[in-house]
């Protein structure tokens, strides 16, 4: 029997009730989110893990041009090393990282993130194809398959925002 904790009453006022599980995938979903979100800091401002300070996006360097241009020997590289560099990649790129990351902190927006940060992940996947050290499995799969499971676990709800009227009124929101 799975123990449950619980939580605040819906709209409707039937009381809820929590699961472990639950928090596993509120803890899944901050981390990813925190994943997201730090790529995002470091590319802006160049904190020193993946971007030294002088290729900052704040500085004028370009936050996909490194991974982009590093794909050129991969099957589908020269469609990805032509678009390393462009502003709009850049933007859009940025964009996703950061709204992806919050969403997922927040737990408001998870089923958008998820769909987003998938597309990201399954494009850096097919990016680096063919794989050196698995035929087709590599961290941007399970990561997308994560993200599809916080979504439909519903795991805003849980030390997120996700419980927030506003939000349970409004599907797109979750």
């Amino acid at each position: 029997m799975a123990a449950t904790i619980s939580r605040p009453a819906t709209e409707t006022g039937a009381a809820q009730t929590r699961r472990p599980v639950d928090y596993v995938w509120a803890a899944a979903r901050i981390a990813i989110g925190w994943v997201f979100l730090w790529a995002f800091l470091d590319k802006t401002f160049g904190w020193g893990f993946a971007t030294p300070a002088n290729r900052a996006w704040i500085e004028g360097g370009s936050p996909t041009t490194g991974f982009l241009k590093g794909t050129g020997e991969h099957a589908l590289g020269g469609f990805f090393s032509s678009l390393a560099g462009q502003a709009w990649v850049d933007w859009l790129f940025m964009a996703g990282l950061l709204g992806v990351g919050l969403a997922l902190i927040l737990g408001v927006g998870t089923r958008i993130a998820a769909g987003a940060g998938s597309l990201m992940l399954v494009l850096m996947w097919a990016a680096e194809l063919p794989l050196e050290t698995n035929p087709f499995m590599d961290d941007h799969i399970i990561y997308s398959i994560v993200l599809i499971g916080l979504a439909l676990a519903g795991a805003g709800a849980t030390f997120g925002l996700g419980n927030l009227p506003i939000v349970r009124r409004n599907a797109w929101l979750k």
